[in-house]
């Protein structure tokens, strides 16, 4: 079983290959959904360096609090000093190719793919619905994964769930159906 003493907040980092959309909207949206019980990071293997401004503006509009947010690589997180990390997801399908680093700890992996909205093409509108779209399929995930009785769940079942999770169609349904 997933083992919380007290009030242990778990750590759960969201990987993309740019960390300009998908994983940083992950980041807010877990710190949002799982106050108290998650901290959400994001990073990317070959981060862009800035997050696109399509995601900083409907992070905005939806009144996230993207203070602080900054496109980072992967590779802060398998520092010594970095946080402990309990829960690794990636969110793109480039990152789940590559080699991930070590993660000290060895937290729960899982792959989560959203198609990518900063390779959405057409009109303006078109795009910002690519945006839009990613962000409810991640919001449907997390809501999902923070809902789950992790204290009660035994690893196996856990992984189970997770990458159920990801295998949602709309990532809309419960785990269970996901299977």
């Amino acid at each position: 079983m997933i083992e919380a003493v007290g009030n242990k907040v778990f750590n759960v980092l969201f990987l993309c290959t740019g960390n300009s959309a998908r994983s940083v909207m992950a980041e807010v949206i877990m710190n949002r959904a799982g106050a108290g019980k998650f901290k959400g990071f994001s990073a990317g293997s070959q981060p862009k360096g800035q997050i696109h401004p399509y995601t900083l503006d409907l992070l905005r509009k939806l009144h996230y609090d993207v203070t602080g947010l900054r496109s980072k690589s992967w590779s802060e997180f398998s520092r010594p000093d970095a946080p402990k990390l309990d829960f690794v997801f990636t969110v793109c399908d480039d990152a789940a190719k590559e080699t991930c680093p070590v993660w000290p700890g060895q937290p729960m992996t899982a792959h989560w793919g959203i198609p990518d909205p900063v390779a959405a093409t057409g009109t303006e509108a078109e795009v910002r619905l690519a945006f839009a779209d990613a962000l409810r399929m991640l919001t449907n995930r997390i809501a999902i994964f923070v809902s789950l009785p992790l204290r009660l769940l035994d690893q196996l079942t856990l992984q189970k769930q997770l990458d159920a999770i990801g295998k949602a169609k709309d990532a809309g349904a419960s785990p269970a159906s996901a299977a």
